[in-house]
């Protein structure tokens, strides 16, 4: 399967040559999956086995940002909260439930999981509703695999998606600054999209307990709080479901959460964005450059009601 890059994405440093040399290790060595982290990337477990790397060119963000810089507000809201307080969370065991109208549910081991199906790299820009980016270099795999093996039925017409709660490793579920657990959702059709990815590691190595381990979901052409973390829960359902932060502050953050630079957020803009260690401010890119793979999901719908 062929990803396509964005128009002004350029065919160079796909992977870096360190990361190349570290999964010719892994492939060497024959790796098992760790049994998660216990504080933080840089003690992560490489994948146990290779990645097919896909044809998407751009400079990844270094890893030690991607890994320090987050919102995750289970583990609490300012941005080094996560990196901080996920070192000792637990993801082993670990069970995905997949429910609802579909011919095929099942409750499922993440190791299973990630036996299943064959891992890609993809290396995506992911942009945040609060302006400013990051380029990530996923591995994973496309979520339209995991539906195509539930069999949703003519009933489900989206997907819902649920974290874990547990405020006895997630310090910050005891506050109420969300409607715990965080819930997301997509359309079934969006959900099927190519581009729509679990995630399940990154920079070649198990995902970081403070970027959503051990499972989670990456959607390119959306804002960043649509990728749902630790996920527990995926369900096909008839009606689009309620989430999180469309139910905390509708007027503010919507179900569809398109990137789009023409409608601004109601405290700030989002014509330009901060690409994470980068000094000037870039524009933003309408579906965050996906739109040649992704617009055609949308027509005849409002462009300024899909925030």
């Amino acid at each position: 399967m062929l990803i396509r890059s964005a128009p002004d994405l350029k065919d160079c440093d796909v992977t870096d040559h360190r990361l190349y040399l570290r999964l010719r290790e892994f492939i060497a060595a024959g790796a098992a999956l760790g049994a998660g982290l216990s504080a933080g990337a840089a003690q992560a477990s490489p994948l146990p086995h290779s990645p097919n790397k896909m044809p998407i060119d751009e400079k990844p963000t270094p890893l030690k940002d991607i890994t320090s810089y987050n919102n995750f507000y289970e583990f609490g809201t300012d941005k080094g909260d996560p990196a901080a307080n996920a070192g000792a969370f637990r993801t082993r065991p670990w069970t995905v439930t997949v429910d609802g109208e579909c011919a095929k549910p099942g409750h499922y081991g993440i190791d299973d999981i990630i036996k299943a199906y064959p891992l890609e790299e993809r290396i995506y820009r992911m942009r945040c509703v609060e302006a400013w980016s990051m380029v990530i270099p996923w591995i994973g795999f496309p979520l339209a695999s995991l539906i195509k093996q539930a069999q949703p039925n003519a009933n489900a017409k989206y997907v819902a998606f649920q974290t874990l709660y547990d405020p006895s490793q997630m310090p910050g579920q005891k506050d109420h600054v969300l409607d715990w657990p965080y819930r997301e959702g997509l359309r079934l059709d969006e959900a099927l999209n190519p581009l729509t990815l679990l995630a399940v590691g990154l920079y070649g190595e198990t995902l970081p307990n403070q970027d959503g381990a051990p499972i989670r979901l990456v959607v390119p052409w959306k804002y960043g709080f649509k990728g749902a973390k630790s996920i527990v829960r995926i369900s096909f359902v008839r009606s689009q479901p309620k989430t999180t932060w469309s139910t905390m502050a509708p007027s503010e953050y919507g179900f569809y959460a398109n990137v789009n630079p023409e409608v601004d957020h109601p405290r700030w803009s989002q014509a330009t964005e901060r690409r994470i260690g980068e000094f000037f401010r870039r524009k933003t890119l309408p579906f965050n450059g996906y739109g040649d793979q992704v617009a055609s999901l949308y027509r005849g719908l409002d462009p300024r009601k899909l925030y």
